[in-house]
């Protein structure tokens, strides 16, 4: 037994502590890693070699400032995580390893208006199906990320009833899909973790208060406040587009008239250019003949920009965020849409608030929720497991004098935390570089 301030107990708060820095950075120089933890040159030195001999890290040379170095990453073999994203019209599944690669990829269509259990059987035989085909065993799976598309509420774990997938409302995601793959599940909506993958390798980056907008067949943000992920106590933050623009607009799904969603999602938007375009556009491209001059998806385009800049507006007055990223087909329609968007925010956004913002096109496209997902994972995941896993956890190599840190959770605790059972908020910049 490690005694607290013991040697052992020291040497091993320095090991999660080189862990955790590799972690949150994705990879970094001997010497970064002393800079990040406060640790010695010489103690790093020692500890990643240790490390590197466990397994638990790889190190392969570099070079920073002109000199050679050495680069320090998770090791590819030392685990793996899977995201899966359920959309209006998709599914989308990626796995990853600890090194930040995804190893596999892939995205299917889906019926909205088939049953949760039909999801979720698509998703777990998708799920083996990339597992397999990466030959990672399945003892080396860490968590899944799962993102829906509408509010999970935090105290129940109970997908809400304005979800764009009707017949789910009621049903338990990670509950369900846990028991299908026996392995922890950490749920959160899609736009969450979209703003979480912008935020962590995407056109966030940098920013410690942003929104991220998606805009599909509905309209949700995913906000982040002082670097973190904010849901609300019951899990409905970020429902923007049930901001009232006209008490006597269309009529939402969600009961009330005129909400942002009637004015701006597909399903609300494309029968306006039926009788002149047919009845198979999509957004996709709506957005693709604006871009190629198309006079009345331009006139859309730019509507679709004027409301969602009027809800965005809204959110400037009270969160005061430094970056909006626009997300969804829209992203690709760049000034086509960030114009109006701006000129709406400059109208009706406090001046103050409106010069501080800065509105970016998402960078990630159609992948921002599932690489959010695994993102997601690998910021619950603990560094005690890792090191535990892989042998680290031995009590050689002591160091003296070396401030140590509090252990992080064990994995058992771990094994059941995910993004809904409790009143907490996910800290995001928890992985840097999926490619």
């Amino acid at each position: 037994m490690e005694t607290p301030g013991s040697q052992s107990s020291l040497h091993r708060a320095n090991l999660e502590r080189v862990v955790r820095a590799v972690r949150m950075a994705g990879s970094l120089t001997q010497a970064e890693i002393a800079r990040t933890t406060g640790l010695s040159a010489a103690t790093v030195s020692n500890i990643v070699r240790e490390l590197k001999e466990s397994g638990t890290v790889q190190v392969t040379p570099t070079s920073a400032g002109g000199r050679r170095a050495r680069a320090v990453s998770l090791s590819g073999d030392a685990g793996a995580v899977v995201g899966v994203d359920f959309g209006h019209s998709h599914l989308r599944v990626a796995v990853g390893n600890l090194a930040h690669q995804v190893l596999a990829e892939e995205a299917e269509p889906i019926d909205v208006d088939a049953s949760a259990d039909e999801g979720f059987d698509r998703a777990e035989q998708l799920v083996h199906r990339l597992v397999a085909t990466t030959g990672i065993s399945r003892e080396k799976l860490i968590g899944v990320g799962l993102g829906v598309p509408g509010p999970i509420d935090v105290e129940t774990g109970e997908l809400g009833s304005t979800s764009i997938l009707p017949g789910w409302a009621g049903t338990h995601p990670r509950q369900e899909l846990a028991s299908r793959l026996g392995v922890p599940v950490h749920v959160d909506n899609d736009a969450n973790l979209g703003a979480l993958g912008e935020q962590v390798w995407g056109n966030g980056r940098g920013a410690g208060d942003l929104a991220y907008i998606k805009v599909a067949s509905g309209v949700g943000a995913g906000l982040v406040i002082s670097g973190q992920i904010y849901r609300g106590p019951g899990g409905t933050a970020g429902e923007i587009g049930h901001i009232t623009l006209d008490e006597s607009g269309p009529v939402c799904r969600c009961g009330n008239r005129g909400c942002l969603e009637t004015f701006t999602a597909a399903r609300y938007v494309l029968p306006l250019l039926h009788s002149s375009h047919g009845t198979d556009l999509t957004m996709t491209r709506v957005v693709e003949l604006a871009r190629d001059g198309d006079p009345g998806c331009r006139r859309v385009v730019a509507d679709i920009g004027r409301h969602i800049g009027s809800g965005v507006a809204n959110l400037c007055n009270l969160l005061n965020p430094s970056r909006v990223v626009l997300g969804g087909d829209l992203a690709e329609a760049g000034d086509l849409v960030l114009g109006p968007v701006r000129d709406s925010v400059a109208r009706y956004a406090i001046p103050s608030a409106a010069r501080q913002l800065t509105v970016v096109p998402g960078t990630l496209g159609g992948r921002a929720e599932v690489l959010g997902a695994l993102a997601l994972v690998l910021s619950e995941m603990g560094d005690a497991t890792l090191l535990d896993s892989a042998g680290g956890s031995s009590p050689g190599g002591q160091v003296k004098g070396e401030p140590g840190t509090r252990r992080n959770r064990s994995a058992s605790a771990r094994a059941g935390a995910s993004s809904e059972g409790g009143r907490r908020r996910t800290p995001v910049g928890a992985v840097v570089g999926f490619s």
